[in-house]
């Protein structure tokens, strides 16, 4: 379907103003996939935070100036569809990714990431990135290990000192009543 000037223009905003918060881009090439894999593919993308879109490279290549998505210009030739993370850095790469395994005929062609091109191959990289709640779990446990570590140096000491368990003694005037 052919869009009109403002239709386009309507477009372009929209893909910019995504394009200036999103975390990361994966533009694939999508020719032989299927409706039903297009529309499970979009189901989920809305379920995770990918921003999921088919649109000419023309109108993409001015969508993304002037943001960090800028670099990936040059790359955008044949039709693409373009996935935007835009809560999660890894989102776009792991959906991606899900869809290609049962779909031989998408392929990723572009990664972006703060500014960088990077080889379509990083899309496996892209996608091991942690999800949010697995990043804060990460920095929860880095977090309480040095409280760990001085709890188990306390023991250590106390089990050299004789007896394993720590005793404070409480003179007997001490005692509440």
């Amino acid at each position: 379907m052919a869009l009109n000037l403002s239709q386009k223009k309507e477009v372009v905003a929209e893909l910019a103003e995504v394009a200036a918060k999103a975390h990361s881009l994966v533009a694939v090439e999508y020719a032989g996939t299927t409706v039903e894999q297009m529309t499970a593919m979009r189901k989920k993308a809305r379920e995770t935070g990918v921003y999921l879109r088919v649109v000419k490279n023309t109108l993409a290549s001015r969508a993304v100036a002037g943001t960090g998505f800028e670099v990936v210009k040059d790359a955008l030739v044949g039709p693409l569809l373009y996935a935007f993370s835009t809560e999660d850095p890894g989102a776009a790469g792991r959906l991606i990714k899900e869809f290609a395994k049962g779909n031989d005929k998408l392929k990723a062609k572009i990664v972006s990431v703060e500014g960088k091109l990077l080889p379509a191959g990083h899309v496996d990289v892209l996608a091991s990135l942690p999800t949010r709640e697995q990043a804060l779990a990460m920095l929860a446990r880095v977090l309480a290990e040095p409280a760990a570590m001085f709890a188990r140096a306390v023991k250590a000491v106390a089990d050299q000192q004789g007896g394993g368990e720590v005793a404070a003694e409480i003179p007997a005037e001490a005692e509440p009543a």
